[in-house]
């Protein structure tokens, strides 16, 4: 079922930690929400749970308007489920107790079955007790503790933050072959961008308790709305530039304009990706000077200042073999692919 937050703002005392959001979650769908510690995330996940009431705006499932202000249906009538950060399985019942508890009698069993099969988790597990199982495990079975009344929405408060990095990105995984198999309605917080890009089909950014930006992935990361949108999804360059007909000259050279979000600035800076950087032999597009080396296993981290009128430092993720030969203070030609993004400028 479709899930909209219409101009929603919620207050703790006279500080204000919801302004005006909006977004719309098409049923079926999932969409991450990203922002740093301290955004308003989870205080919009809980307004979306009925654990807290909002000040203005109003939350509607489908045609069913289940929070606004002087009317909230109680969290349990909701039809919402919850999966939070660390699971919150009762740690004195068993896999199969956790994911039955509060199902009617009728059925329990077939539909415990039926969710521990959707959560990839296997029937020799069913009997073991949360302290007996991994933390993806855990994860999982909070998962299908969630899905298993059938809400029409599942809410995921930073369900990966606790798990080491190895495993983090398989329960992940996990978790998104059930959710696509049980096609719920998902809204999932988060901190880390690339899992808000990998998650599913949308992706809203808060930013001080505000949503500037929300979309698809894809539309969201190479054509963000501020430069603060960009940074919360990835490493972004900020280069002092000057309009150039339709195109703009930076310290990399001349690049074409990708998406203008600064027209009518008195001065602009272009914002790239790193990934957009490669490394060249020649000097023919821009040189720059290699400052620092720092190996990171399978990537390098390169620092480099570009040489020229307007020198600027920046550092660029490559492969390592990319670096073998490089040393410090070695002068390296770079290209860059892509396009820029520009925003008014704040640069000096």
């Amino acid at each position: 079922m479709k899930l909209s937050i219409n101009n929603v703002g919620k207050s703790f005392g006279t500080t204000p930690v919801v302004t005006n959001v909006s977004l719309d979650v098409p049923q079926g769908s999932r969409t991450a929400i990203v922002g740093s510690s301290g955004c308003g995330k989870t205080t919009l996940l809980r307004l979306i749970a009925g654990f807290i009431k909002p000040d203005s705006g109003e939350i509607s499932l489908g045609d069913r308007i289940i929070a606004a202000p002087g009317h909230s249906v109680p969290a349990h009538r909701r039809g919402i489920g919850y999966v939070a950060q660390d699971g919150a399985l009762f740690p004195h019942l068993s896999v199969v107790a956790n994911i039955g508890f509060g199902l009617p009698r009728a059925g329990r069993i077939e539909r415990i079955g039926e969710v521990m099969k959707l959560a990839s988790l296997d029937e020799s597990l069913g009997a073991r007790y949360p302290h007996q199982l991994s933390g993806g495990q855990q994860q999982r079975v909070a998962l299908a503790r969630a899905l298993a009344p059938r809400p029409e929405v599942v809410l995921l408060d930073e369900p990966f933050s606790a798990l080491d990095t190895g495993l983090r990105g398989q329960t992940r995984a996990a978790v998104i072959t059930a959710l696509e198999r049980s096609g719920t309605t998902t809204v999932l917080v988060t901190h880390d961008q690339e899992e808000a890009l990998s998650f599913g089909d949308g992706v809203a950014v808060m930013i001080t308790g505000a949503l500037p930006q929300s979309g698809s992935p894809e539309t969201v990361f190479s054509d963000p709305v501020s430069a603060d949108v960009a940074a919360l999804l990835g490493c972004a360059v900020l280069l002092p530039a000057a309009r150039k007909g339709s195109d703009v000259e930076t310290p990399l050279g001349v690049l074409r304009v990708r998406h203008d979000h600064a027209t009518g600035a008195a001065s602009v800076a272009a914002m790239i990706r790193p990934a957009q950087v490669s490394l060249s032999d020649t000097h023919s597009h821009c040189s720059a000077a290699v400052t620092g080396l720092r190996q990171m296993g399978p990537t390098a981290v390169v620092s480099l200042v570009t040489e020229g009128s307007h020198p600027t430092a920046i550092s660029l993720s490559v492969p390592t073999r990319q670096t073998q030969s490089l040393v410090v203070g070695a002068v390296i030609g770079l290209e860059v692919d892509g396009g820029a993004v520009l925003y008014p400028s704040s640069l000096s």
